[in-house]
C-alpha cells in the first residue's frame, strides 16, 4: 500500500478533502510549513500530538514531487513539475 493509504488520507468530510495525516485533522502541508519555516520535527510533533513520529518521518520520505502532486490534487489543480 502506498503512503497515501498508510499515513495520509483525503476525505471530503475531513478538512474539505485536504490531505491529512491518517486519524487526524492535521494537513500534511502543516508539516512542510513548519520545516520550511525553520522549526524542527520535534517542534511540529509537540504542536500536533495526534501525529505520530512514524507518520511524520514516513511523509518526509515521500519524493518531493509526489508530495506536490498530492497537495495540488487536493486543491483541484493539475500541475506538471
Amino acid at each position: 500500500m502506498g503512503l497515501m493509504g498508510r499515513e495520509i488520507t483525503r476525505d471530503p468530510e475531513i478538512m474539505h478533502g485536504t490531505p491529512v495525516f491518517r486519524g487526524t485533522r492535521v494537513p500534511i502541508q502543516t508539516l512542510f510549513d513548519y520545516l520550511e519555516g525553520g522549526d524542527t520535527l520535534d517542534s511540529f510533533l509537540e504542536g500536533f500530538p495526534t501525529v505520530s513520529r512514524e507518520q511524520a518521518t514516513e511523509a518526509l520520505k515521500m519524493p518531493r514531487n509526489c508530495c506536490s502532486l498530492v497537495l495540488d490534487a487536493a486543491a483541484n489543480r493539475r500541475v506538471c513539475r
